[in-house]
């Protein structure tokens, strides 16, 4: 499959690249700074740019299968690049004609938030990173009114943990029998898995441990 990933020099972005690379799809990796990105294969294509730059969006979607949105705003905790970035790819997909998207989003958004914990509802999410939060709902909000043949993946804290393939996944809003933590990596392994499963279309499924 041809697959572009956004975000792809992001922790979970480069995990995305080299899994995929694994899997035998051709991968575009799309970021504002390629340098970051340690990755060397045959299967590998580059697309050097800045999400809300309408124009490098849209080319690097051209002619793909599928789109990987795993944006991130790094360390900063106003940025309002998920909501806005995800736009601009929206918009690109709408105008090419690629129907497929997968977006990263975060375990607490929409019904999902009672899965928290005192915690996360309160303290990061009611205050360190309310406007982290709100930026998360707002690309939600997006996705879900893109017309596009979309999943949201909500997976909770990430960690640097290995590649293990084994988490909790599309549980309800209901469980509580879960660690609230969960690597990069096996966030990269869902994300992908979705590609193929159809039954993920139009839903959001949450991801731990």
């Amino acid at each position: 499959m041809k697959l572009v990933i956004f975000g792809a020099t992001g922790t979970v972005g480069r995990q995305a690249v080299q899994q995929a690379l694994e899997q035998g799809h051709t991968v575009t990796a799309f970021a504002r700074n390629l340098t970051k990105l340690d990755i060397q294969h045959p299967q590998l294509r580059l697309a050097q740019g800045d999400v809300m730059d309408s124009v490098a969006v849209e080319t690097a979607i051209q002619g793909q299968d599928a789109v990987l949105c795993v944006l991130g705003a790094g360390k900063q905790l106003k940025s309002t690049i998920r909501s806005e970035g995800t736009q601009q790819i929206i918009k690109a997909m709408q105008q090419v004609g690629v129907r497929r998207l997968i977006c990263l989003s975060t375990l607490g958004a929409g019904e999902s938030w009672s899965n928290l914990n005192f915690y996360w509802k309160y303290v990061m999410f009611g205050f360190i990173l309310r406007q982290v939060f709100a930026d998360h709902q707002r690309q939600e909000a997006l996705v879900k009114s893109s017309g596009l043949d979309w999943t949201i993946v909500r997976p909770s804290a990430l960690t640097d943990g290995p590649h293990t393939g084994q988490y909790h996944h599309s549980f309800p809003s209901s469980e509580r029998n879960i660690t609230l933590q969960i690597s990069r990596a096996d966030v990269a392994d869902f994300l992908l898995k979705q590609l193929s499963n159809q039954s993920s279309l139009y839903q959001s499924p949450s991801l731990s441990y």
